[in-house]
Parts: structure tokens; C-alpha cells; sequence
């Protein structure tokens, strides 16, 4: 299975998320989202944001040092990870601070003269496509580790996802209407994107975890690839040269469904770990005026 489960949700029954009677809020939203899948979901989500080339050419030609996971993988991963969890759980007051605090970051991520394509960080077709990656992979997780949730969850989550994208400067309208035109929209723009052979040399360096200490990368990297090769679409297999077998297929499934098994089971501040942690950390952070980013 390489794309994720949709609305055959008849068929588990048992793994179903709840029925909202309410539009979804920050202080409910945590029965539809899994802390797990910031650790399994990352990297392949990073492929698939920087494979729109002015997105990737932004991040390969960045000047903010400060920002580059090369160079900071610790702080990177924070600030990857307290962005997802201020737009999907925090307040209107604690996304409009984290908005400016990534905002003074941006100001410097765009083209020169000598950049092969145009870009800026404030652009929001650029930060709709961020958002759609993080949402398909927020969805495609839940349903591998879940199943589908029922149609009106669904398309109640994905509205609210819209957040995912208007904690920075894309429009509420710029958000396909409903969960079918988000899936035009991504069928549609997916195979437009191709990688070069530099941003390539970068994700594979990402995927190798080369940033971090050498006992890490022994322990961690052959893990680390092989569920960054689940999880990613099949076009970007391809464009990272990346194979993948149908027996690699039935071993990752079985490790979904031994990981699925055990989460399910967790106390519910163990299930959103890290995000509750990353959550606590930005509202300290602005109680005490430091640095969001």
C-alpha cells in the first residue's frame, strides 16, 4: 500500500475515530492526530514539501544558518515540530506569535539574481503545497495506524487542517473546498515534481542522518530509510532512485500493525508525545519571553 486509505472505513469498524458533534477545536483535536507520526512521518514529509523545486531551492540556498537542520538538527526538529503543534492545537493569540517568530526567519529565504527558479517564503502557493504535504501525511499515517476515519470525521479534520497553512500567510480560500478537491489538487501537482541531483544529495544525507553523531547514525539510519521508502509516493520513489519490493511492502505493514497495536494501548499523554511536549514548550517559551524559533 503506498497511498492512503480514504473512506472504506466499513471494513474496520473498531478503528474508527470518533464522530464529532462539533466542529473540531485545538482542545479536541488530539483524538484525530498521533505523536508517533512526527517521528515515523517526518522526513518523507520534508521530501515531499521540498520536492516543489522553489521550496527545495529555498531551503538548499538558505542564508539563515540558524534554521538549517545540517547545522542544528536539535533545534530544526523543535521548531519543525512546535510549528505543527501550535497550528494544530494552539490558540488564535499562540499562532499569531509563532507566525512572527517564523516570519523573522523568512524574511531572508528568497531568490537571487543567481538562483535557477523564483522564490520567497511568504508566498502562499508555496505554503499551500507545505501545508497539503503535511496534511496527506497527517492523514495517510492515521489511516495505516487506524484505518480510515468515517467521511464526516474526515472532512471535518481536513477542514480544520486548513490551520496547517493559515498560521502563516496562506488564505482560508486558497484551502481546497473539500477533502475531493484536495485529493485533484495533490494527484494533479505531485507528479509535476521532480528532484535534482543536489537536493537529492541532501536527502539522502537527511535520510543517513550525516548530521548527527556516528553511534546515532549506526543505530538509527537503515531504520530511518526504510520507513522514509514507505512512506513516500511512488512518483518520488522513483525520483530519488529509491526501490521498493512487494516483500518490503508486507514487512513494513507488519511493523505498522505491531507499532498501531502498542500505541493504541498508551495513556493518552504518551500517545501525543512529542507534540504536548513541544505544545508546553512554546507556551513556556512565551511566558517567559524566549526565542519561538
Amino acid at each position: 500500500m503506498t497511498e492512503p486509505l480514504r473512506d472504506d472505513y466499513r471494513s474496520h469498524p473498531d478503528r474508527i475515530g470518533p464522530t464529532p458533534v462539533e466542529p473540531i477545536t485545538p482542545e479536541t483535536v488530539e483524538d484525530y492526530i498521533d505523536g508517533i507520526a512526527a517521528f515515523l512521518g517526518g522526513t518523507a514529509n520534508v521530501i515531499m514539501q521540498l520536492s516543489l523545486r522553489p521550496v527545495g531551492r529555498g531551503v538548499l540556498e538558505s542564508t539563515v544558518d540558524s534554521g538549517k537542520v545540517t547545522l542544528h538538527p536539535i533545534k530544526r526538529l523543535r521548531t519543525t515540530l512546535s510549528y505543527l503543534a501550535v497550528a494544530l492545537m494552539g490558540s488564535e493569540d499562540e499562532r499569531t506569535r509563532y507566525r512572527d517568530a517564523v516570519d523573522q526567519s523568512h524574511r531572508a529565504v528568497r531568490s537571487t539574481a543567481a538562483s535557477p527558479v523564483q522564490y520567497n517564503a511568504f508566498d502562499p502557493a508555496l505554503q499551500l503545497w507545505v501545508a497539503a504535504c503535511l496534511y496527506w501525511g497527517i492523514e495517510d499515517l492515521y489511516a495505516r495506524l487506524h484505518g480510515p476515519m468515517k467521511p464526516d470525521v474526515a472532512e471535518a479534520f481536513y477542514r480544520y487542517c486548513a490551520r496547517l497553512g493559515t498560521t502563516l500567510q496562506m488564505q482560508p480560500e486558497m484551502w481546497p473546498a473539500d477533502r475531493a478537491a484536495f485529493h485533484r489538487y495533490w494527484d494533479e501537482n505531485l507528479p509535476k515534481h521532480g528532484i535534482e541531483p543536489a537536493l537529492r544529495d541532501y536527502f539522502n544525507d537527511l535520510i543517513d542522518l550525516k548530521m548527527l553523531p556516528r553511534p546515532i547514525r549506526f543505530v538509527f539510519a537503515g531504520l530511518q530509510r526504510f520507513i522514509v521508502v514507505g512512506l513516500l509516493p511512488q512518483h518520488l520513489r522513483d525520483e530519488m532512485r529509491m526501490t521498493w519490493t512487494e516483500a518490503d511492502q508486507r514487512r513494513f505493514d507488519r511493523m505498522l500493525r505491531t507499532i498501531s497495536a502498542v500505541h493504541r494501548r498508551l495513556p493518552k499523554l504518551v500517545r501525543m508525545f512529542p507534540l504536548n511536549a513541544y505544545m508546553f514548550d512554546v507556551r513556556r517559551r512565551i511566558r517567559s519571553g524566549k526565542p519561538l524559533v
